[in-house]
């Protein structure tokens, strides 16, 4: 197969020592064959999708001989020296990635851990999450669009549907009540000029707010300045509440 060439014209150094005997992905760890998917994504991201980086990326000294048996098991094929993920692939690196950022905004958001704290949890706890305790952190959250590092989260069935089966933790700002205070966690603003008004007016994650007024227009309270937002820009903008 013109993969497996492709593989293995780049897998000759891996003779040695470390070199290892796999059945079919099934058989491998699982977390590994899921870091790796992890990485090709993530690369993706960034616009790159050759093997070279993909091998230089990565930190599992067995890669050549777990992206072999990934091609057998259909998860990704070479398009010359590009990794391109196929449809199984595809399913499974999104579900991971899904996994992952979730993860990285409850460690941070009910935990409050530090960046570097928040990444090395995240990479043990997003094998352990199944697809429905997955779907049960996304609707506690609120459904965030984006992990800590303002990376796209991709979307579940629960964001379509819009369950609100538990209380989010994570809530729209029209829905603080009048005297309540919030920190904002996320904005997902429809223009980046409506961005950038928000941050000259100080509206930017981690700043606390307290809501005054809700009609006519929105009042709103940060530090010693208070301003009027009308709703369509509260919409954007999604809090945590605060003591």
């Amino acid at each position: 197969m013109e993969e497996e060439e492709a593989m293995n014209r780049h897998s000759e150094e891996s003779k040695g020592p470390h070199r290892m005997r796999w059945g079919r992905t099934g058989d491998i760890e699982t977390d590994r064959v899921d870091e790796l998917l992890e990485l090709i994504w993530t690369l993706r991201e960034k616009g790159v999708s050759d093997l070279d980086r993909l091998l230089a990326e990565t930190k599992d000294v067995e890669a050549r001989s777990i992206l072999r048996m990934m091609i057998r098991d259909d998860l990704f094929e070479m398009d010359g020296n590009r990794v391109v993920l196929k449809e199984r692939g595809e399913e499974k690196a999104r579900e991971i990635i899904r996994r992952h950022r979730l993860t990285e905004r409850l460690l941070s958001e009910i935990f409050e851990l530090s960046e570097e704290e928040v990444e090395e949890e995240a990479c043990k706890l997003e094998h352990l999450l199944s697809p429905s305790v997955t779907e049960s952190v996304c609707t506690f959250l609120g459904h965030p669009p984006t992990c800590i590092h303002g990376k796209p989260i991709p979307r579940g069935e629960c964001c379509a549907k819009f369950k609100k089966e538990m209380k989010p933790l994570v809530i729209p700002l029209e829905e603080l009540g009048l005297g309540e205070k919030g920190r904002i966690v996320f904005i997902a603003p429809r223009s980046h000029q409506r961005l950038d008004r928000l941050s000259s007016l100080g509206i930017v994650p981690g700043s606390i707010l307290r809501m005054h007024q809700k009609n006519p227009s929105y009042v709103l309270q940060i530090g010693e300045t208070t301003l009027a937002l009308d709703g369509e820009v509260v919409r954007d903008i999604y809090v945590k509440k605060v003591q």
